[in-house]
């Protein structure tokens, strides 16, 4: 980067919100009370997140594994996502944020995926940040049905199977339309991905912080921006310095 110029700000970051449940054993009170935490800690994310002007921020708020948790905390969550879209939606179309959802929509129970569709359908014509929210989302899931919705094309006649390519699978994800994740933050210390995005971040930068989710902020987010900033992306090829050096 030279001199005087704005470090680069990536078009679009992910982050596997970790820790809540640990916040709260830490502090002895019940895990319900980390999640309502964490929830604080996602309008703040938000926040920072069009702060700094990124246009894609991608939350993964409940995967397709979570089901098998306590069912009593399985319904602290479902109510909390509940509350989130109640009194946040408005404040978020106020803000110009449009809200997206990724996810197996299949089986959700009661009033959950009308909530989610209601989201999406209030701000569809929004044009600032765009909030992805993976809510019963597994990566290796999306895949399968990606390749399922495909074998059923080849099937039916309509596409032929070399005509199949990394782009058309890509464009049969649940992310079609949406760039591939730049940066990918998780919190808590964990440095894994837990079935998030595996197709999508094939270039991705990942940093880790060792803050729990609910104590998350634009401190810890701008300091991963910084982070992000001082990587030499390469997609397989040369660094810009390297290519100067070698022309």
């Amino acid at each position: 980067m030279i001199s005087g110029e704005m470090p680069p700000v990536p078009k679009h970051v992910a982050i596997i919100m970790d820790g809540n449940g640990r916040w709260a054993s830490e502090r002895g009170l019940p895990r319900s009370v980390g999640h309502s935490k964490g929830v604080e800690a996602v309008r703040r994310t938000v926040k920072a997140a069009g702060d700094a002007g990124v246009d894609f921020l991608t939350l993964f708020a409940f995967s397709s594994e979570n089901w098998s948790r306590p069912q009593s905390e399985v319904s602290d969550l479902m109510g909390l996502l509940r509350r989130f879209v109640r009194r946040d939606l408005a404040e978020l179309h106020k803000s110009n944020v449009r809200i997206k959802i990724i996810g197996d929509r299949t089986d959700l129970r009661g009033d959950i995926l009308p909530l989610l569709l209601e989201a999406e359908e209030t701000t569809r014509n929004n044009t600032g940040l765009t909030l992805v929210i993976a809510f019963n989302y597994g990566s290796r899931d999306e895949i399968a049905r990606a390749t399922i919705r495909l074998a059923r094309e080849v099937e039916a006649g309509r596409l032929k199977a070399d005509a199949i390519t990394p782009d058309l699978i890509g464009a049969h994800l649940d992310t079609a339309g949406i760039p591939d994740p730049d940066l990918i933050i998780r919190t808590s210390g964990e440095e894994r991905l837990s079935n998030f995005l595996l197709w999508q971040a094939a270039y991705t930068e990942f940093v880790f912080l060792p803050q729990y989710w609910p104590d998350f902020g634009a401190e810890a987010f701008n300091e991963a921006l910084r982070i992000f900033a001082s990587r030499d992306r390469r997609f397989g090829g040369l660094s810009a310095k390297t290519a100067a050096v070698a022309g």
